[in-house]
């Protein structure tokens, strides 16, 4: 039973919401970059490098119930083809890629609206003779009564 009211516990805490709102963002955040990534940025990279459509770039490791050269990703998997798909992991990568810089200019501006204020000038000072605190403008110690130095 104390698994389920620690769990319970751990539920009720505002972090789960917070953390559960960022996971659901970060999963449309993921989708958007893909679709950046698959139909605006490798389009163009790929017609640089000679009208390359890096998401059927793949290597046969086993040919499929039908010989090929396959043309596509799609063919090879209908023919029943072992594949390694490179040029989606490449697709990946610069997903990635894109999400950890993104990432790093979300918490390097949280980071900076986090920075601590200037601390603010002390309104207290010690007696120097009895230790005690006393406003910073006193000239005369209100508990000793001694005559204070300019600071």
């Amino acid at each position: 039973m104390s698994i389920v009211k620690d769990f319970k516990a751990f539920a009720m805490r505002g972090n789960v919401v917070d953390m559960a709102v960022g996971i659901i963002i970060g999963g449309a955040f993921g989708t958007i970059v893909k679709s950046l990534v698959d139909d605006v940025l490798m389009p163009p990279i790929g017609l640089l490098l000679g009208n390359v459509d890096f998401s059927n770039l793949f290597l046969t490791v086993k040919e499929g119930a039908m010989a090929g050269p396959y043309a596509t990703v799609a063919a090879a998997k209908e023919a029943g083809a072992v594949t390694v798909n490179y040029g989606l992991f490449i697709n990946s990568v610069v997903s990635f890629l894109i999400v950890a810089v993104a990432v790093f200019f979300v918490i390097r501006a949280m980071v900076r609206m986090q920075e601590p204020a200037p601390a603010a000038a002390p309104t207290t000072k010690n007696c120097q003779y009895c230790q005690t605190s006393i406003p910073i403008k006193a000239v005369r110690c209100p508990h000793c009564t001694s005559e204070l130095k300019a600071a």
